[in-house]
Parts: C-alpha cells; structure tokens; sequence
C-alpha cells in the first residue's frame, strides 16, 4: 500500500478576507471607489497575515495497491492452483527474507526462493509432473513458510528467553536441510529427462562404435548375439 503526503491549505485567510468586506460594509459606505480600493488593500494585508500566521497542515493518505490481474486460466484447475499458490509463496519468501535480519536466514530463504521458482516453471512447463510436486506443495513448502513465519515473528520481539531463543535455534539448524530438500525436489523433476538422455547417449555410443566414427578411447559395451556368443567392440 502506497502512501502519498497531501497539504490541507488554512482557511483562515479566506474568513478573515471576508470579515474585513463585511466590518469594513457596516462601518463605511461601499458605493465610493476610494472605500473600494481601501477595503481591497486592507483585506489583501489581512490574507497575507493570516498566511503567515496560520500555516498549512500536511498530512498522508494511504492509496491501496492496484489488484494484481489473476493469471491467465490454463484450462487445468489443478496446475491454476499450483501457480496461484506459488505466486503466493514466492510473495511471501520476498516478505519474510526482507523482514528477517539474520542474514544466513536471509540467504537460505532466497535459495528457496529461486529453487521453488525453478519447481513451478519446470511442472508449467510439464504439466504431467504435477504428482511428483503434490507433496512438495501440500506439506513441505506451506510447512517451511509455517516455520520462517514464527522465527520472525519471534525475532521481531527484542527480547530472549528458553522458548524463543530455542525455536529460533531449530529453525537456524533445519534450514540447511530443507535447501538440500528443495534442491532435491527440483532434481527430481528432471529424472525422466536424465533417463532418456542417458538411453540416447548409449545407442548414441554403440552406433559410433559400429560405424567406425568413434574417438579411439570409446569402446563399446558387450552384447551377446542370438546365439550367446560375446561380441565386443573396441576402437
């Protein structure tokens, strides 16, 4: 929420302008040209006194953001939540790593976060990848944003005690692992990728090898004929 600093001008000077027009019509005739001039200087010397005097009040007004526009739907209610909810916990990393002043804290919170936009790329990307982040988004992301959340909450106290200092203390301890485990999640999503890969690069080899294009440190793999005879091919 934006906050935008507005002045409130006095008005005064406006009455007292008007007060001397109506002392100066019960006091004096108007209708000569002399009183005229007369009452216009001398309410022009009263607004600029009472400018002086009575200064202008500056105050602020807070502007609510703009609604952010919802993503576009996918057609897939299930992948619209997971980008909803991702767009909310990325939100709310950039929050907490703003808040927390610890800076290892700090430091690990920005790996979840770049980590955990990686994961949601990867599975908007493929959506079939879905299930292997069910639990991920379910427990484990909510449950680290549980834990972040009350280590601020009880860094923002200022004082210490057995209980804060002790839950802070775990929270420090376990983040290490949950990096390692968001990095892990993350691997995991290109497990399929790494098998098909790893498949072309054999047949990839062995086509080579037989082809006679291979460096001359490749060799191929044994393989047995129909008949149970080894062949081996070296290069």
């Amino acid at each position: 929420m934006a906050t935008v600093k507005k002045i409130r001008r006095s008005v005064a000077p406006f009455y007292g302008v008007a007060a001397v027009w109506v002392v100066y019509a019960l006091a004096f005739d108007l209708y000569r040209p002399t009183h005229f001039i007369f009452a216009a200087v001398l309410s022009a010397g009263v607004y600029l006194l009472l400018r002086a005097v009575c200064k202008d009040e500056e105050y602020e007004v807070e502007i609510p953001d703009p609604p952010k526009p919802e993503p576009a739907s996918t057609g897939n209610p299930e992948l619209d939540k997971m980008i909803r909810d991702g767009a909310l916990a990325v939100e709310e990393m950039k929050r907490l790593d703003e808040n927390i002043e610890d800076e290892k804290i700090s430091q690990a919170i920005r790996e979840l976060e770049q980590t955990s936009q990686a994961i949601f790329q990867q599975v908007r990307e493929a959506p079939e990848k879905l299930p292997q982040i069910r639990k991920f988004m379910d427990y484990y992301l909510p449950t680290t944003l549980k834990l972040l959340n009350a280590y601020d909450r009880m860094s923002s106290v200022g004082v210490g005690g057995e209980n804060i200092d002790g839950t802070k203390e775990r929270v420090e301890a376990i983040m290490d692992t949950i990096v390692a485990a968001f990095d892990k999640q993350l691997d995991g999503l290109f497990g399929a990728e790494a098998l098909d890969v790893s498949a072309d690069i054999t047949v990839l080899e062995t086509m080579l090898a037989r082809e006679g294009l291979a460096g001359d440190q490749m060799k191929a793999e044994t393989t047995k004929n129909a008949d149970g005879t080894d062949i081996k091919l070296e290069l």
